[in-house]
């Protein structure tokens, strides 16, 4: 249930950070920079009646079939909240806290805090096996059956509605929307990459038992020891390697620091770790 929990409120943690990219700096400057969002200002510069938060609430009930079927029941809850909260959060955003204006004036600076801001919220939602709905769904259905990063499968299902902006609005904003895709999809992918990054941690020391113990019973993580022969000594050692967080690792230095300074130990970036006590395999 806590985990439930944190779920949910790391998603509206993301949303706030998307909904405020998005009215606040993408909106203003007509910057349609592709998802749903991108599609509602086009439609919206057609009918300015509607608001963007209803029309990208619409467009999102048609994806959330598809969702609860391809994706799952577990991911389709969470994506219809996400995506419920995101459009009540825009809706919000324009009743409470209004803009009538560009808040720099410059569309370049707009596009690149727009999508920076949003981008990180997008990077959050996604980590809890989430989306915010409507074109995010696509490329979560993309990256799963294609194998691709969730970024580079946002990128491909913007690039119409990037078009459509060229011929909603003019050329020149069409490309920055192009270039907001763009950056988008590298943010999302780096957010996502620094969330899940572990450390892969291998250590020598004449105390292999007590660094087990300090991982199992301090860090809450596993440990695998082996026996490996030095080619140097031609002595036999056992080496302890365990896959932590980098806070952990922190703790795990100074611990063996403190029983053990002649150990030895390496430490390399684990782009992602799946499995039990880390991300679940299948999502």
């Amino acid at each position: 249930m806590k985990n439930v929990i944190r779920e949910y409120i790391f998603i509206t943690i993301g949303n706030i950070l998307v909904a405020a990219g998005i009215y606040y700096f993408l909106v203003p400057s007509n910057l349609a920079a592709g998802g749903v969002s991108g599609l509602a200002m086009i439609i919206a510069e057609f009918a300015p009646t509607l608001p963007i938060g209803l029309l990208m609430l619409l467009m999102n009930a048609v994806l959330f079939v598809i969702a609860f079927i391809v994706l799952g029941s577990n991911f389709g809850a969470k994506t219809i909240y996400s995506s419920l909260s995101l459009s009540g959060l825009i809706w919000i955003m324009e009743k409470l806290f209004p803009i009538t204006q560009p808040i720099a004036g410059d569309m370049f600076i707009e596009l690149v805090f727009g999508i920076l801001v949003s981008a990180i919220g997008m990077g959050i939602v996604f980590n809890q096996n989430a989306s915010t709905g409507g074109t995010d769904i696509i490329a979560k259905i993309i990256s799963k059956y294609m194998h691709l990063d969730i970024g580079k499968s946002l990128l491909l299902t913007d690039l119409l509605i990037t078009i459509g902006a060229v011929f909603t609005f003019n050329v020149r904003t069409g490309m920055y929307a192009m270039l907001g895709v763009i950056i988008n999809g590298f943010v999302i992918d780096s957010v996502l990459e620094g969330l899940n990054a572990c450390k892969h941690v291998e250590i020598i020391s004449t105390h292999p038992e007590k660094i087990k113990r300090y991982i199992l019973d301090h860090l809450s993580r596993g440990a695998t020891i082996y026996t490996a022969k030095g080619a140097f000594t031609d002595e036999s050692k056992e080496i302890v390697t365990t896959i932590i967080g980098r806070r952990e690792v922190v703790r795990l230095k100074n611990y063996i620091k403190s029983i053990d300074k002649r150990a030895f130990m390496t430490i390399i970036n684990a782009h992602e770790t799946l499995g039990e006590g880390f991300k679940d395999i299948d999502q």
